[in-house]
């Protein structure tokens, strides 16, 4: 086989794995936790084994999501750290570009962070556990990296920089999983709240020097 020929069949089925993320997707926006591996071939129009040779089985078509929205949210995050405006403002813009996220789309909130109460007959649900943790600490690993670059914390700096980033992520996913739940004020009260809660610190800290700014 030549390498013309190797390069058409692995676009192909990179083009095949979108589509049935895709369909995935369809398929969560819809159910959100109760998202079944049947709903989700019927939904490509293929049967059950079909999706089970693309993505390995349950636990791949899960990962297989949950990197498909952490990269979409990561690439919001960091445009939000990127933009040129005031620390303040950066850092309250980054809190709502999480939490516009999740609750612009609820339901895959929801599949990647909350097992079902109950699936089909005969088909577990999701090893939402085995998963979601592995998404917390990349997310808490890129913002530590984002700050070590751009904040100069002194010695130990860089501990301290994976301290902050996987302390802010927690704080970032605990209050909005209990605010999409209650909603007991705006999301920019909720902004401005967990900004007050981090302003103190980061206000002090000065640039990195030779570094982009944060």
């Amino acid at each position: 086989m030549d390498t013309t020929q190797r390069t058409d069949q692995q676009r192909s089925a990179d083009r095949r794995r979108r589509e049935l993320l895709e369909a995935a997707d369809r398929v969560v926006l819809r159910d959100g936790p109760q998202a079944s591996m049947n709903a989700i071939a019927a939904e490509a129009g293929i049967t059950k084994p079909i999706l089970y040779r693309h993505f390995g089985d349950k636990g791949g078509l899960y990962a297989a999501l949950a990197k498909r929205h952490t990269d979409a949210l990561l690439d919001s995050l960091r445009a939000a750290l990127d933009a040129p405006a005031e620390r303040r403002e950066r850092v309250e813009a980054t809190l709502d570009t999480y939490l516009a996220a999740i609750e612009l789309r609820p339901q895959v909130y929801r599949f990647l962070m909350h097992p079902a109460d109950g699936g089909q007959v005969g088909e577990p649900g999701f090893d939402v556990g085995k998963h979601s943790v592995p998404l917390l600490r990349r997310m808490g690993e890129e913002l530590a990296q984002v700050i070590e670059e751009r904040l100069d914390l002194g010695p130990g700096g860089q501990q301290l920089a994976r301290v902050w980033g996987h302390g802010i992520v927690g704080m970032m996913h605990a209050a909005g999983d209990w605010w999409l739940g209650e909603r007991p004020c705006s999301r920019a009260e909720l902004v401005r709240s967990l900004a007050d809660l981090l302003w103190g610190r980061l206000a002090a800290a000065g640039d990195k020097v030779g570094g982009p700014g944060f």
